[in-house]
């Protein structure tokens, strides 16, 4: 019999990867679906999804050291900076990483690897609410 259910989340998150996981797999232990489709989507412009590796808190490090050194805070290019300088620059990275990631359900469980985390990329400096859409359809 096909399920399907969806459940906002609402995460305080801080500057970098802010770990999610746990979260989204309670959702769709709770659809009792064990075949199927978990999509996740967040609902900002100024931040993003990312499946990444969970065990090293390195590899969230260097990756928001990365992209704050694609695309740094304080360029005269920037017109919008209504919020601050980091602003336009939130705006830039949440282009260029994800929105939404779907995720395949096996068993009753997301199927992720073993090293594998999904994460609200925060892009702003301070602090915020974010809102997350977890969508779970199948049988």
């Amino acid at each position: 019999m096909m399920r399907q259910t969806s459940e906002r989340l609402a995460i305080t998150t801080r500057r970098g990867l802010n770990e999610i996981t746990s979260a989204v797999e309670a959702v769709v232990e709770a659809s009792r679906v064990r075949e199927g489709l978990c999509t996740v989507f967040i609902r900002h412009t100024s931040a993003s999804l990312l499946i990444q590796e969970n065990a090293d808190p390195a590899v969230q490090r260097d990756l928001e050291a990365f992209l704050s050194r694609l695309v740094p805070e304080g360029d005269p290019l920037y017109t919008h900076t209504a919020e601050g300088d980091d602003d336009m620059p939130s705006h830039v990275k949440a282009a260029l990483t994800r929105t939404s990631e779907p995720i395949p359900i096996a068993d009753g469980r997301l199927v992720l690897g073993t090293w594998q985390g999904l994460y609200v990329w925060e892009h702003r400096r301070r602090s915020h609410r974010r809102q997350v859409h977890v969508h779970v359809i199948g049988e």
